[in-house]
């Protein structure tokens, strides 16, 4: 009621005062002291709340985020194909009762960085800048996405725990007679609001560095922007000629890329959101390069889809399915060395070696069973005893919140949600 009175008031004096000046030669400045009025008002209104309380981890210098796929945690932990993760399991520190937030892939990866699915309910590869499709409108021919690339705010998509049908968590669950608990999700999101941005906004607003790595997209011309997906050398972009013998493989998918979906990364207006800061896992600005030298803040790590145990990759070969055991377990093998290779890397890189650094590695979700989407989350630290386990309820927004809070961020979208706890423990915080 005090705001509203004060902006009545205001706008009183304002008006008063205008209607004492010549309308013709002083217009300007009329329309200047309404703004000025509505401004100090609207000032009086509080903000919300977004920052976030010191984490009792503290600060930290590098977060290198691994994301792998599809797999629930009891595909992982106790498998005889995964030798390196269940060893790593032990010495980490183990979030127990860790969620993804429904299906399928490119949902879960935005709502890590982003806090939310900004509306996005499919795997569908984004529009891209130039094509003709219009931000936030309605699907229409040619144009993937209603709320891609990402670039105002709107409504996201509500998630529910428990879907007792398909169609509930996108049509991504294969519910059998009873609906499992927490089958899509650790807790019912309702639709909310969204705010258009990422971390890797607030990274750079707060003068830090963000990049993905993103194994096998092109590491030429021209990166990764129009890329749906790749096999290192070609993708969806090249000449005809290229897919005269059959379809490449997809070994790099923008459905993993999240960044790609953000309409300002897409133009690159600013260097440091664009896609100068998504790269290769080879090359000169690649992956192992820069482990030999300097990363950034954030690094959020994809293997490609034979490496991060997704499989199934079109035009690839069996060793990359996922249809029989056999196969299956090739996966399994295939992804846990690849995992070995990069853990090992970072811990032998001098960005690990000085700082407070953490590794994060965790599953987008599980593999669409009607099981929980429950998925492993590991943590080891460069700062503190590890070999912590956790069996508090997290998910993806607890993650995103966590990063935030040690960075010394805000919160942004449902990583604001007071049911979206900062993981202290799993990160090094003394006592549980």
């Amino acid at each position: 009621m005090h705001n509203a009175v004060a902006i009545y008031n205001l706008l009183q004096i304002c008006r008063h005062r205008a209607e004492q000046l010549n309308r013709r030669s002083n217009m300007k400045k009329h329309w200047m002291l309404l703004a000025l009025a509505i401004g100090l008002a609207a000032g009086q209104t509080k903000a919300a709340d977004t920052s976030i309380p010191a984490s009792r981890f503290g600060k930290l210098d590098h977060v290198f985020l691994i994301l792998m796929e599809n797999q629930t945690n009891t595909d992982i932990l106790g498998n005889p194909n995964a030798p390196f993760i269940n060893a790593y399991s032990k010495v980490a520190n183990h979030a127990t009762n860790y969620f993804a937030v429904g299906h399928p892939s490119a949902p879960n990866y935005l709502e890590i960085v982003g806090g939310s699915n900004f509306g996005l309910t499919n795997d569908f590869w984004p529009n891209w800048v130039g094509t003709g499709c219009v931000d936030n409108a309605p699907n229409s021919k040619g144009c993937a996405n209603p709320m891609a690339p990402i670039a105002e705010a709107g409504l996201d998509n509500a998630v529910v725990a428990t879907a007792t049908e398909a169609s509930q968590c996108n049509g991504e669950v294969e519910v059998k007679d009873v609906a499992v608990p927490n089958n899509c999700a650790l807790r019912d999101y309702p639709a909310t609001r969204f705010t258009p941005k990422s971390i890797a906004d607030q990274l750079v607003a707060t003068h830090r560095s963000w990049k993905t790595y993103q194994e096998d997209l092109p590491t030429v011309a021209p990166g990764a922007l129009g890329v749906n997906y790749s096999d290192g050398a070609w993708s969806n972009l090249s000449p005809a000629s290229v897919f005269a013998s059959g379809p490449i493989q997809k070994l790099y998918a923008v459905k993993h890329n999240p960044f790609a979906y953000f309409r300002n990364i897409q133009v690159g207006q600013n260097p440091e959101l664009s896609f100068a800061r998504v790269v290769d896992f080879n090359g000169a600005n690649g992956l192992w390069a820069d482990l030999q030298n300097t990363m950034p803040n954030l690094s959020l790590i994809v293997p490609n889809q034979c490496h991060d145990m997704h499989g199934g990759v079109a035009g690839g070969t069996p060793i990359c399915s996922s249809k029989t055991d056999a196969q299956r377990a090739l996966l399994m093998q295939q992804g846990d060395a690849a995992l070995a290779q990069i853990v090992g890397g970072i811990k032998s890189s001098p960005s690990w070696k000085h700082g407070r650094n953490v590794i994060v590695v965790v599953w987008d979700e599980n593999d669409f069973s009607n099981a929980a989407n429950r998925v492993v989350m590991l943590v080891e630290t460069n700062y503190a005893a590890n070999k912590k386990r956790s069996n508090k309820p997290y998910d993806h927004f607890s993650l995103l919140k966590t990063m935030q809070a040690g960075f010394g961020l805000p919160c942004l979208n449902h990583a604001c949600d007071a049911t979206s706890q900062v993981m202290d423990e799993v990160f090094g915080a003394a006592g549980k």
